[in-house]
C-alpha cells in the first residue's frame, strides 16, 4: 500500500481523502499534496462544503512522519517539513467553505492540529487523542494556535504536557475538539453526509461570511505559523531529539 491523496466532488460536497501505510502519517509530500488538492476543491464552484477524511479504520492520522523526521539534517529541510502543517492549516483558515472532518480512529500530534482547523469534527467514540511531541524532544508549536483556538489554553496545556497519555474521544468532545461522537462507522458515515449536505444547502455568501467571523483575529497566523515552524525545526535538529527519534 502506497501513500495516496484523492479528491472528488459528489452532490455539492468536495471530498479530500488521504492514506499512508504507517498509520496515515503525514510526510511532507503528502501534506503538500493535501494543500494542492484542497486548493482545487476551494476553486471548484460545484463544491459547497468540503469533507476531509482518511482511509482505514484504526487511525485517522499518526501526525508527522517520524521516519522523515529522522532524516532531517539541515535547518532549511526541517523548516520546510514543519511548514507543511503551517501551510495546510493556513489554507484551511482562508477557505470560504465550511470543512467537516471525519475521524474514525486515533489522532496524534500534527493531526490534532488538522482536526482543530476544521469547522465541524465528527468522530467515533473510540477515537483517542494524543499530543506526543514533547516525548520526542519537540513541541506542538505549529499547531498550537489552531488547537488552543478550538479547545482553550488550559486543555491544550493538559494535552501537550501529558505527551505519553491518550485522551478519550469523550474528553475531546467535552473540550470542543470533536463536535459530535458516533458509536458505529455506519452512524459516522451517515452523520458526516448529513452535516456536510446541510451546510452545502445554505447560501454561499452566508457560509463564507459566518466562517470569516469564526476565524476572526487570526490574520497574523500567516506570520505566526512559519515562526513556530522555525522553532520546531531547531528543536528537531537537536541531538537529544534525534537520539529519541532513533530509539523509536
Amino acid at each position: 500500500m502506497n501513500a495516496t491523496v484523492n479528491h472528488f466532488e459528489k452532490d455539492s460536497i468536495g471530498y479530500l481523502e488521504f492514506s499512508h501505510p504507517a498509520g496515515n502519517s503525514l510526510p511532507s509530500a503528502l501534506l503538500k499534496e493535501l494543500d494542492v488538492r484542497l486548493g482545487k476543491l476551494s476553486k471548484n464552484d460545484a463544491v459547497k462544503t468540503i469533507v476531509i477524511q482518511s482511509s482505514g479504520t484504526r487511525a485517522f492520522s499518526g501526525g508527522a512522519s517520524l521516519s522523515e523526521m529522522k532524516e532531517l539534517k539541515r535547518f532549511d529541510q526541517a523548516k520546510e517539513f514543519f511548514m507543511g502543517f503551517a501551510n495546510l492549516i493556513n489554507s484551511i483558515r482562508l477557505l470560504n467553505k465550511f470543512v467537516v472532518v471525519r475521524v474514525q480512529g486515533k489522532v496524534v500530534g500534527g493531526a490534532v492540529g488538522l482536526v482543530a482547523a476544521c469547522d465541524y469534527a465528527i468522530a467515533l467514540d473510540q477515537a483517542l487523542i494524543k499530543l506526543s511531541e514533547l516525548s520526542i524532544g519537540i513541541g506542538p508549536y505549529v499547531i498550537e494556535p489552531a488547537v488552543s483556538r478550538k479547545i482553550g489554553t488550559t486543555a491544550f496545556s493538559q494535552l501537550s504536557l501529558n505527551a505519553h497519555e491518550w485522551k478519550s474521544a469523550q474528553w475531546g468532545e467535552q473540550k470542543g475538539l470533536f463536535t459530535t461522537l458516533c458509536k458505529t462507522e455506519e452512524e459516522l458515515n451517515f452523520k458526516v453526509n448529513e452535516i456536510a449536505s446541510r451546510l452545502a444547502q445554505y447560501p454561499e455568501k452566508a457560509n463564507a461570511t459566518l466562517r470569516k467571523l469564526h476565524w476572526k483575529e487570526t490574520d497574523h497566523w500567516v506570520d505566526l505559523l512559519p515562526k513556530n515552524a522555525e522553532i520546531t525545526a531547531k528543536l528537531a535538529l537537536e541531538k537529544a531529539t534525534q537520539d529519541l527519534l532513533n530509539k523509536l
